[in-house]
């Protein structure tokens, strides 16, 4: 079975004063053990084969489906082999499903404040219109995010991209979001795009007790994306419970949902140790679409990234669409809790970065979580330009951009292993993809 992955601890900076109570507990759909993909034939259909299987159908291929597409996906709690033969051999794929996803923290420090950040308006107006987010060079929305933003060269990138993102879509598949918040006033889609894939409604809020699990994950990831590409637009969508953990189908359902959508860049603050053929079916199916996909490499501080970030390196579009992102310091030295490898393509800062926390607050997370949307951010930025390369060579261009962290011996242990070059470089990338 493979093992959800933890998400590094959480630093929280109580700025505003108040408090929320802890969420009410998710109302969670049926839940399955088991994942099936069964290939279709003339003639079948959902009744009969949720008969034949013993299971639930769960999607449902269109009728001019061809191929490794013309499969439906089956939940089961008792894998029905018996029930699968009567189904004239079929290679069904079975995979786990239950929590096989996961994403999660710990909230190591508190600090009570009485400075209300928000007075000056949501995330979308720290950059735009007459506002200047820096002064003085320092970042003032969030002074303590200063120098993780002039190592990525994020003042210098807003002045080259001045769309900061608009028309955009960002989709956060997470631990939902504080939809409440004022950081996100004016900065999220429409209530009517908005799906939680946990509990089986509309409304991906976060839930939680404030400490525990991965309560303020989402919000935190959400809210640097936005720091990065203000005007875009954030897709709230939860496949992550309180306790950080998640299904397979989940998460696949969700990457679907935002292509269909219109997410041009997909955020995976999360993973699982194996590969999931559900989830890398619905990540192919979204790259061949044109969306972009950010995936975090995992917090074990292991030679190996996790999945779907994996899947990065795959040949044809999927692999062109993705990127994985580990994290550094602001030494630019591998954090001691990022995963690396040789199929690792980057990495950004991912230390106490600083960003809205449910209540109105705001927090600051350590892991490659926190790296991964700097990244989607700056992706955002780009495609709210006008392009010099086509969409496809976009990630390709953010990985070959980076700052060179092996410069004089630095990470000299992890050679070849924090990405081709390294950590990103907003200016640079902009400089090589952005029509002036």
């Amino acid at each position: 079975m493979n093992r959800t992955l933890p998400l590094l601890g959480v630093t929280l900076a109580l700025l505003t004063g108040c408090s929320a109570g802890p969420s009410a507990p998710a109302t969670l759909l049926p839940r399955y053990d088991t994942l099936a993909q069964v290939p279709l034939q003339p003639g079948d259909t959902p009744e009969q084969l949720a008969q034949a299987v013993g299971g639930t159908v769960l999607s449902w291929p269109a009728p001019d489906c061809t191929g490794e597409d013309c499969t439906a996906l089956v939940g089961l709690n008792t894998p029905s082999r018996q029930g699968l033969r009567a189904l004239g051999g079929r290679s069904a794929q079975l995979e786990p499903n239950r929590d096989v996803f996961g994403g999660g923290g710990t909230i190591t420090a508190r600090m009570n404040g009485s400075l209300n950040v928000w007075s000056g308006g949501s995330l979308n107006a720290w950059s735009g219109g007459s506002l200047n987010a820096w002064s003085g060079g320092s970042y003032t929305p969030l002074p303590e995010n200063t120098a993780i933003w002039q190592k990525v060269g994020l003042e210098r990138a807003h002045a080259m991209a001045r769309n900061l993102g608009a028309g955009v879509t960002v989709a956060v598949i997470d631990s939902g979001i504080d939809l409440a918040h004022p950081a996100f006033a004016g900065t999220l889609t429409a209530p009517s795009t908005w799906r939680d894939f946990y509990s089986g409604d509309a409304v991906p809020q976060e839930e939680g007790v404030l400490g525990q699990g991965a309560y303020g994950h989402g919000t935190n990831v959400a809210g640097i994306v936005l720091q990065v590409a203000p005007r875009a637009r954030i897709l709230p969508l939860r496949v992550l419970g309180p306790d950080g953990s998640g299904d397979v189908v989940m998460v696949a359902q969700a990457i679907s949902y935002a292509a269909q959508q219109g997410a041009r860049i997909i955020n995976l603050s999360l993973g699982s140790d194996e590969n999931s053929p559900t989830v890398q079916d619905a990540v192919r199916r979204a790259a061949e679409q044109g969306v972009m996909v950010v995936s975090s490499a995992g917090n074990s501080n292991l030679e190996r990234i996790t999945s779907p970030a994996a899947l990065a390196e795959a040949k044809g579009t999927l692999g062109q669409n993705l990127l994985s992102v580990g994290s550094v310091d602001l030494r630019d030295l591998k954090s001691s809790f990022s995963n690396y490898a040789e199929n690792l393509e980057m990495v950004a800062p991912g230390e106490q970065v600083a960003s809205p926390a449910p209540g109105g607050r705001v927090a600051a997370w350590s892991g490659t979580s926190m790296a991964a949307p700097m990244v989607a951010g700056g992706l955002a930025l780009a495609l709210g330009e006008s392009l010099t390369v086509s969409v496809k060579d976009l990630t390709k261009k953010m990985a070959e951009s980076a700052f060179d962290v092996y410069n004089n011996g630095a990470n000299s242990s992890y050679k070849d292993r924090l990405g081709v070059k390294g950590r990103l470089d907003l200016p640079e990338f902009l400089k090589n993809v952005i029509r002036y």
